[in-house]
C-alpha cells in the first residue's frame, strides 16, 4: 500500500508574514522564533524550524465537516517555507521523531480506527491502518500536545 503525507499549502498563511506583531494577536496568531531544534514541527516542511527562523502559531481546522469529528488546534508554520513538502512511503522527520496518535477516517469522516505510534514507527503503523479498504485518511496528531501534525493519504 503506497501513501503519500503532504505539508500544507503556504499560501493560506502567506497573507499573516508581513503582518507586525499586533495585528496578528487581533487575528488569533502569535510569531514566535524558534529556540531549540527540535521543538517547533512546521506543517508545511514537515520538519522542525532551526533556531533562529521565525514561525507563526495559528489555529488550523485539520479535520472539517458537520460531524462530531471536526477537529482545530494550534499549529506552527515557518514563515520561511516556500511551498510543501511531500514524502511517498516515508515518514517526514517532524513526524517520525514524535510519539503520534494516528487516526483512520472514512471518506464521510467517520473514524475507523486509531493507533498511537512511538518515535520511528509510523511506516508500519500506517500501513497496517490503511489495510482496512475503508479507511480514506489518516490524520496524524502529535500526542504530547495533541495538534494536527499531517495528513496521510492512500497514494
Amino acid at each position: 500500500m503506497d501513501y503519500k503525507i503532504s505539508g500544507l499549502d503556504p499560501a493560506g498563511f502567506a497573507h499573516l508574514v508581513a503582518l507586525p506583531d499586533n495585528r496578528l494577536a487581533t487575528q488569533g496568531v502569535i510569531r514566535m522564533t524558534a529556540d531549540a531544534y527540535p521543538g517547533f514541527p512546521c506543517r508545511v516542511t514537515l520538519d522542525d524550524a532551526r533556531p533562529g527562523e521565525n514561525l507563526l502559531l495559528v489555529n488550523h481546522c485539520s479535520h472539517d465537516g458537520d460531524n462530531p469529528y471536526r477537529a482545530t488546534h494550534a499549529i506552527f508554520v515557518n514563515e520561511a517555507a516556500l511551498s510543501p513538502a511531500t514524502y511517498r512511503n516515508q515518514i517526514p522527520p517532524a513526524l517520525d521523531r514524535r510519539i503520534l496518535l494516528l487516526r483512520g477516517f472514512d471518506a464521510a469522516g467517520t473514524m475507523r480506527d486509531a493507533v498511537l505510534v512511538q518515535p520511528g514507527k509510523g511506516d508500519p503503523a500506517v500501513r497496517k491502518l490503511f489495510v482496512d479498504s475503508a479507511i480514506d485518511h489518516i490524520d496524524a496528531h502529535n500526542a504530547t500536545r495533541g495538534c494536527f501534525a499531517a495528513r496521510i493519504e492512500r497514494d
